[in-house]
C-alpha cells in the first residue's frame, strides 16, 4: 500500500490485484511516470492505466481523504447523498435504486413493492461524483464510461448491519445510469412457510421437492419472486446428507452449505455447460437459475432421468404454459411426462394501504366466463404512511399443477384438452385468486387488471 505522500508524489494509486499483478491508475503522461521505481518500492508486478486528473482526485479523496478543499467538499456532498440514499432505500423496503441522468438533473427513484417512485432530484453537476462514488465502492473502473459494468458493494447500515448491493452501470444519452439492487446478507427469514402458499399448495409443493428425482419449474415475469421461492426451497433441502449445487446468473444470496456457481459467458460457461459438469460432481439436488434454451432444457431432463432433483425457473405466463414451452424447446412429450413433477406459476400483487384506501361504488368487469361485475371496490389514494403510493406490502399468488397420472397421460398423448379443460384441473388459478383479493378489498382493480385480462 502506498502512503498518501507517495500517491501525491508519483501520481499513482493502486486499485486491485489480478492475474498479472496489481492494477494501478495514474494521471501523469507515460514518459514521466516512474514505473520501475514504483515497482521496486512495492516489490510487485504492476499494470498501469491512465485516467483523467479529476477522476484520479476523486479516487484519492475516497481512499485517502487528501483532496483539495473544493474537491473534498464536493465529494463530501456526494458521500452524504450516497449514504442517505442507501439508508433511506432500506428504511422504505426498496428493492432497487435507480440513479438516472436527465438533461438538467439527476433523478433517483426507488422501486417499492414493484413500482418505481422518485425520491430525490440532484443537480446534474453532482451526477458524475455520485456515480464515481458508487463505482469506486463496487470496484468498477471509473475511467470506463462507454461500456456497461457490473459490481457489488457490501454496505453497513447503522442499526441494521451488513447488506449486499448489486450494481449495474449503463451508458446513456446524458451520462451513466446506475441501478443498485439491495440484497440482505442474512436470509434466515426466507422460508417456505412465509411465501404465502395456501395449506394445500404447501403440501403439494413439499411432496414435489421431497422426491429424489424429477423437475420442479417455477414461472412468472421478472420481479415476481421466483428467486425467493427457489432460495426458500434450497434452505429446506440444505442437509448434510445432500450435495446441493446451483448455477446462477448472478448469485444473489449466499447460502452456507450449498455449492453455488456463477455463470461466466465470456469463457463459454453457461447454464448447459455447468449442468454437464455438475453431473460429474455426484449431486443430489441441482438448481439452475433459468431454463432459456433447448440445450439447457435437455440437460435438465437428463439430470432428472439419472436420479437427481432439478429446480429451475422458466418464462411462461401460467403453470399450464410451462408444458407447452418445454415442447417448443424440443423436449419430447414422453420425457416431459416422466420428468416434470410440478409446474408452478406466481405473481406478486401490491396490497392497499389500510390507512388511506377508499371504497367506491361503481361497476367493474371481472372478465370471468359469465361476465360478472363487482359493484363495490377499494381505491388506492396515498398518504405519508405509504409514501403516497396507496399501497403497502405485497402478497404472492401461486398456481400449481401436479403432474399426476391423469396429466401424465394427457401429455404423453399430446392432448391439448388440459388447456381448454383448465377449469376441471385441481388448482386455483392466479386470476381467481386476484378476483378474491379484489372482492376482499385488499387490493385495487388497477393493480389486478393485467392479471384479469391474461
Amino acid at each position: 500500500m502506498l502512503t498518501p505522500e507517495q500517491v501525491n508524489h508519483y501520481g499513482i494509486i493502486l486499485v486491485k490485484k489480478h492475474s498479472k499483478g496489481i492494477l494501478a491508475y495514474h494521471k501523469l503522461p507515460e514518459e514521466i511516470l516512474k514505473k520501475q521505481e514504483i515497482s521496486m518500492i512495492l516489490d510487485e508486478q504492476l499494470t498501469f492505466e491512465r485516467i483523467t486528473e479529476s477522476d484520479f482526485d476523486q479516487y484519492v479523496s475516497f481512499n485517502y481523504r487528501v483532496n483539495s478543499a473544493t474537491g473534498s467538499r464536493r465529494l463530501q456532498v456526494s458521500d452524504d447523498v450516497f449514504e442517505t440514499i442507501i439508508h433511506h432505500a432500506y428504511q422504505v423496503n426498496s428493492s432497487d435504486v435507480h440513479v438516472e441522468p436527465l438533461s438538467k438533473q439527476t433523478r433517483v427513484r426507488f422501486r417499492i413493492d414493484g413500482a418505481l417512485k422518485t425520491f430525490y432530484q440532484l443537480p446534474a453537476s453532482e451526477h458524475s461524483l455520485l456515480v464515481n462514488k458508487i463505482k469506486i465502492k463496487s470496484n468498477l473502473n471509473i475511467s470506463e464510461k462507454r461500456r456497461n459494468q457490473d459490481g457489488r458493494i457490501s454496505q453497513r447500515i447503522q442499526g441494521v448491519g451488513q447488506i449486499d448491493i448489486r450494481v449495474s452501470s449503463l451508458p446513456s444519452l446524458h451520462g451513466e445510469k446506475v441501478v443498485m439492487r439491495l440484497l440482505e446478507s442474512n436470509q434466515e427469514d426466507v422460508s417456505i412457510s412465509k411465501l404465502g402458499l395456501s395449506h394445500d399448495q404447501l403440501e403439494t409443493y413439499k411432496k414435489a421437492y421431497n422426491k429424489t428425482n424429477g423437475i420442479i419449474l417455477i414461472s412468472g415475469p421478472t420481479g415476481s419472486g421466483k428467486t425467493t421461492t427457489l432460495y426458500a426451497t434450497l434452505k429446506e433441502l440444505n442437509q448434510e446428507s445432500n450435495n446441493v449445487l446451483t448455477v446462477e446468473d448472478p448469485i444473489e444470496y449466499t447460502l452456507e452449505g450449498i455449492n453455488q456457481v456463477q455463470v461466466k459467458h465470456d469463457i463459454g460457461f453457461d447454464f448447459a455447460a455447468a449442468l454437464k459438469t455438475f453431473l460429474r460432481q455426484d449431486p443430489d439436488i441441482i438448481m439452475v437459475g433459468e431454463i432459456r434454451d433447448q440445450e439447457t432444457a435437455q440437460m435438465a431432463v437428463k439430470a432428472s432421468l439419472t436420479g437427481h432433483l432439478v429446480l429451475s425457473t422458466i418464462h411462461t405466463n401460467s403453470a399450464l404454459g410451462t408444458i407447452d414451452r418445454l415442447k417448443d424447446m424440443g423436449i419430447p412429450n414422453y420425457l416431459i411426462a416422466s420428468t416434470l413433477n410440478l409446474s408452478v406459476a406466481q405473481r406478486l400483487v401490491r396490497l392497499l394501504c389500510t390507512h388511506c384506501m377508499e371504497i367506491e361504488n361503481s361497476d367493474i368487469a371481472l372478465f370471468t366466463h359469465n361476465k360478472a361485475f363487482l359493484h363495490q371496490h377499494a381505491l388506492a389514494k396515498g398518504c405519508s404512511r405509504c409514501h403516497y403510493t396507496g399501497y403497502s406490502g405485497r402478497t404472492a399468488l401461486f398456481e400449481m399443477i401436479e403432474i399426476d397420472e391423469k396429466m401424465t397421460e394427457k401429455i404423453k398423448n399430446n392432448s391439448s384438452s388440459y388447456d381448454s379443460d383448465a377449469d376441471s384441473l385441481s388448482f386455483i388459478s392466479i386470476k381467481e385468486q386476484a378476483i378474491r383479493l379484489l372482492k376482499d378489498r385488499k387490493t385495487s382493480y388497477a393493480e389486478v387488471y393485467p392479471l384479469l385480462i391474461e
